[in-house]
């Protein structure tokens, strides 16, 4: 795939304007406010997973609507130390899978929660959490599911079982509450930066391709899926366009990523035809910013540039960097 999009130059600079509903805070408040209002209710099993050196266990927490929603957590096996955690989210239509699909971060001596995504893990080795929430009429997919109203639409719930995924994980045996990074790639980088901005308190964020950034320019210039998910949607449905990309305005990555204030490291892809590279600048440019502005030290940031690649992004090379960007964070 040749370079389609802007020059890494300009891409540096890019900082466009991304429509951001007057209401954008008190929305996600008032969301947090009502899920937190179910008890958390963490339960978590051991399991056997075949691993000598990761201990696993099953677990269970309360997310939107006090729905189940399922993850692995992992850990060295044999080390009684309180450890960092990292909370990772999935890529698009991933489900959690199996434990032994998980074991890059214990295996370099952290504690590691992975999220399923309700509704998803028709990919890979499957998911465990329905989403019991219907909607209205929609294009397959997750992207326009509940988008006529955006207390309805799908990635509200996601995003909100992202930051309870993190409070419950600061509950695990284990886990030091205040050495917690958040981490995913495309699908997972959206829910990453997403929990980044709406959660206190995080020692990091680790953004890989994202997903949903600056979605409405994703939308007119590339016709990959799942993106093409909306352009199909709005050629059927032609008198909702304005609704829908109000519903969008409080799931776009560029208007989380202003109000996020922990230490990131991005990454981008200058020929992902699916995440286009100049989405992803416009949250990384903006990330941070509404910190800035009040006054405190600029936000910590960095972004990893991979000149030929699509959406596989730095792939192992990128997780290399990763794990010295950890362990750095946590002077390791």
């Amino acid at each position: 795939m040749p370079l389609f999009d802007l020059p890494l130059t300009e891409l540096r600079q890019y900082r466009p304007a991304v429509a951001e509903p007057d209401d954008f805070d008190d929305f996600w408040a008032q969301t947090l406010a009502q899920a937190r209002g179910h008890a958390l209710e963490v339960r978590h099993q051991d399991v056997e997973a075949g691993l000598r050196h990761v201990q696993v266990s099953d677990v269970t927490f309360a997310g939107f609507g006090g729905h189940p929603i399922r993850a692995w957590y992992s850990r060295p096996a044999g080390v009684a130390a309180d450890l960092p955690l990292v909370v990772s989210f999935l890529g698009y239509s991933g489900g959690r899978g199996l434990p032994h699909e998980h074991t890059l971060y214990p295996s370099a001596g952290y504690a590691h929660l992975v999220m399923d995504s309700r509704g998803q893990g028709h990919r890979n080795s499957g998911g465990h959490t329905p989403d019991p929430v219907g909607t209205t009429p929609s294009k397959p997919g997750f992207l326009t599911r509940g988008v006529h109203d955006p207390a309805e639409y799908y990635y509200r719930r996601l995003f909100t079982d992202a930051v309870r995924a993190v409070e419950a994980g600061r509950t695990l045996p284990g886990v030091d509450p205040d050495r917690v990074v958040v981490a995913g790639i495309s699908q997972g980088g959206a829910i990453a930066l997403a929990a980044a901005a709406l959660t206190p308190g995080l020692a990091g964020a680790l953004v890989h391709v994202p997903f949903l950034q600056h979605i409405r320019r994703a939308v007119e210039i590339t016709g990959a899926a799942p993106f093409v998910e909306i352009a199909d949607y709005l050629a059927v449905h032609r008198d909702r366009v304005e609704q829908l990309w109000r519903t969008i305005s409080y799931i776009d990555g560029v208007n989380l990523a202003k109000r996020a204030h922990a230490p990131v490291m991005y990454s981008v892809a200058m020929m992902d035809t699916i995440c286009p590279p100049s989405t992803v600048f416009a949250s990384y440019n903006a990330y941070g910013t509404a910190a800035d502005e009040g006054g405190s030290e600029p936000v910590r940031k960095q972004i990893e540039v991979w000149e030929y690649n699509n959406h596989e992004g730095g792939g192992g090379h990128q997780e290399a960097r990763d794990l010295a960007w950890l362990a750095e964070l946590f002077g390791r």
